[in-house]
């Protein structure tokens, strides 16, 4: 489902299977060429390197599969070039593929703004070697159970060792698809631990009815309107049982953790992201601050079936965040959920702060 390997890394196959890297795959035809020096002010500029060395870890994989060495791997230029060196890959002890990695930004130059270190996922990859291992991680994300993974696990002890040696000052997470899902729950379990981490979420997965893709504004402002109130009343019935005050909720403990989201309208994983955010706006401006501020930390499915919130949090519940939607045009969902479109020279993006207050 959260396929990011599709469309942008294709492979061509001779008769004995060996796989040709593809344009896509290759910096010197694909990279973001233009960043010859990287302005660590430039949302543009931070958004092009971070998405670019998540391309890195899609890269890794890449080569581990083709078992490409050397001068044959096209990995490293991925994060040379911006003046990274690869600290560490994270590797699935599954299938043992990989899925992350640990960058260390190594300029000789103090740059303002500039992370010490990057901590990046890729998402699903549709080959071989590595699709069943993620198909099955994207199917716990969507249940809410991505946290019982070992993978996930995995992650945020990379995350909670590299904090404890640097602090998070100098972190930024970032991730793709069903990275994103990681990046996205390793930064709330560290903020809710009072640590928050800069954090760059590309095409992150919204598990829900997709009303974002409804044409007409009026139908789906009307059905937003009315999950609201049913969410709302639901959660009236529950919290009826299972009070807890608001200084211990965990939804307002992560109020002022602001993750910096990149949806695309057309990429039908990541879109309802756009409507979510921009229905309480909305909300608020008809004087229903109450019932959506009750519904928008809330999820259907965990009150309906009973999940405990704090055991099963789903992951598309967020107070705040920095929203940047793709308003170019888009061919298809591939290039929608791509991970390229997020360094094109030509990006024309739309950005909001959404803050919960």
């Amino acid at each position: 489902m959260l396929a990011a390997g599709r469309g942008y890394m294709e492979e061509r196959e001779t008769g004995k299977q060996e796989a040709v890297a593809s344009v896509r795959e290759i910096f010197g035809l694909s990279g973001p060429l233009y960043l010859t020096a990287v302005d660590w002010e430039n949302s543009h500029h931070r958004r092009s390197v971070a998405a670019s060395l998540v391309q890195g870890v899609y890269i890794l994989e890449r080569d581990r599969q083709q078992k490409r060495q050397g001068h044959q791997s096209h990995a490293s230029p991925w994060w040379n070039f911006f003046h990274f060196q690869l600290i560490s890959p994270l590797i699935d002890d599954v299938d043992f593929s990989i899925f992350g990695a640990i960058y260390e930004y190594n300029s000789s130059v103090f740059e303002h703004n500039a992370p010490k270190y990057v901590i990046a996922f890729r998402g699903t990859l549709n080959k071989p070697d590595s699709r069943l291992r993620d198909l099955k991680l994207d199917i716990q994300a969507i249940r809410s159970k991505l946290h019982q993974s070992s993978r996930f696990q995995l992650a945020m002890q990379a995350v909670q060792d590299l904090v404890a040696v640097v602090g998070t000052a100098n972190i930024w997470l970032a991730g793709h698809s069903l990275g994103s899902a990681i990046a996205l729950l390793s930064g709330k379990n560290m903020t809710k631990l009072n640590y928050p981490i800069e954090t760059y979420l590309f095409n992150p997965p919204f598990f829900s009815l997709p009303i974002e893709c409804i044409s007409n504004p009026k139908v789906k402002h009307g059905i937003r309107i009315a999950r609201s109130v049913v969410k709302a009343g639901i959660a009236v019935a529950v919290k009826g049982q299972h009070h807890s005050s608001q200084k211990d909720d965990s939804f307002f403990v992560l109020s002022d953790w602001v993750p910096y989201l990149f949806v695309n309208p057309a990429d039908h994983i990541c879109s309802e992201y756009i409507g979510y955010f921009e229905h309480r706006k909305k909300m608020k401006e008809v004087g229903a601050t109450k019932i959506e501020r009750l519904a928008t930390q809330n999820s259907i499915g965990n009150m309906i079936f009973g999940v405990c919130v704090r055991d099963c949090e789903p992951l598309h519940l967020l107070p705040s965040a920095y929203l940047t939607i793709n308003m170019s045009q888009t061919p298809d969902f591939k290039r929608a959920h791509g991970i390229h479109q997020w360094w094109d020279p030509s990006f024309d993006g739309q950005s909001e702060l959404h803050l919960f207050r």
